[in-house]
């Protein structure tokens, strides 16, 4: 898909989207959050390396060579999460497709969009004029993505957007009715705190007769939990250590890479997986665009990211506060992933 770029605030999205939807152009739309990423970047790893437990935006992981390295880690032996929604969706595609009816496909965190092409088929083969709208951080993943559906599914209407989550809520509302497609189990990293505002924001931004599909890792032997971030073949390691080489390149870090190593772990308390850099010696990290230096002591661990595990029941009884009511809900035969298809029905109550 050759990208036609606009600078756009959330003021004006809605008005360049219609536009994009009457000329039935396949566009980009460049969010304002992200006019420069670089200071973004620089001032999130400040206020991550200041607290007192230090943790960073998992968010930044994702640059164009973070996004190769995570398609790499869904396809090994270890990494179930990828290959078990994709068989829940290719089977189930068609289900979906005739409950929500004809509707705008709004994807959060869609990457390389390869699990939602079987959505894409199903809704291509039962209506006419799909609109299809990814929505991510990582330009690179954004493009190949656009090309690759343009090309799989040719008459799909594609208008994506490079930014965060909530530039593409306000939206949902003009899009509407939309399907909102949550994949991965992205949810699980969020902490509690960021999942209630995550979903309030949503829901506000909901219509009653909008649906969202939901993706979400379900608890088990924690065994296979951390095997899953800790694959033998080192891509995860590889993955996390590529924020810090990000730091170097970006932020003049001058980190010393071959002393940090890659920790996953699972803490049954919180019921996640947390995964870690630990720095093997002592090193200071150095943010030359905004001029702060940090020294990290030799054994010191900085949380990376976060990837919590639910129950279905939970997850139900969490959504219904929000308005959003399951419609219909699908799992793998071992029941290790699960993929919930919710409705928008009243208005949240909180």
């Amino acid at each position: 898909m050759p990208p036609t770029t606009a600078c756009l605030d959330k003021k004006v999205l809605k008005a360049f989207f219609n536009t994009a939807l009457a000329d039935r152009q396949n566009v980009v739309l460049q969010a304002a959050a992200l006019d420069d990423p670089r200071e973004e970047f620089a001032r999130s790893v400040v206020e991550g390396l200041a607290s007192s437990s230090r943790e960073l935006e998992c968010r930044f992981l994702y640059d164009a060579r973070g996004s190769a390295l995570y398609e790499k880690i869904c396809s090994q032996p270890e990494y179930y999460l990828t290959r078990t929604e994709e068989s829940i969706l290719k089977k189930w595609a068609a289900d979906i497709s005739g409950l929500t009816g004809l509707c705008t496909l709004i994807e959060l965190g869609s990457g390389s969009s390869v699990k939602t092409s079987h959505l894409l088929s199903a809704y291509q083969t039962r209506y006419d004029k799909v609109c299809y709208t990814p929505i991510d951080i990582s330009r690179s993943a954004l493009n190949d993505a656009g090309r690759a559906i343009a090309k799989q599914h040719p008459g799909i209407q594609i208008v994506g957007i490079h930014g965060t989550y909530g530039d593409s809520f306000p939206l949902i509302q003009c899009a509407s009715p939309a399907l909102v497609i949550f994949l991965g189990s992205t949810l699980g990293n969020f902490s509690p705190a960021e999942e209630e505002l995550f979903w309030t924001d949503l829901s506000a931004h909901m219509r009653p007769g909008d649906y969202l599909l939901l993706g979400v890792d379900l608890l088990k032997d924690p065994g296979l939990l951390e095997a899953a971030y800790n694959d033998a073949a080192g891509v995860t390691a590889r993955f996390t250590l590529n924020y810090f080489a990000r730091m170097n390149r970006e932020l003049g870090a001058g980190l010393d890479l071959d002393r940090l190593s890659h920790r996953a772990l699972f803490n049954p308390e919180k019921e996640r997986v947390e995964i870690f850099t630990r720095f093997d010696a002592a090193q200071t990290i150095r943010i030359k665009p905004l001029h702060k230096s940090y020294a990290i002591a030799a054994g010191e661990q900085i949380l990376l990211e976060i990837s919590r595990k639910f129950s279905l029941a939970g997850v139900k009884n969490s959504l219904s506060g929000f308005g959003l009511h399951p419609v219909r809900t699908y799992t793998d035969d071992r029941g290790w992933f699960g993929l919930l298809l919710l409705e928008k029905r009243e208005e949240a109550k909180r």
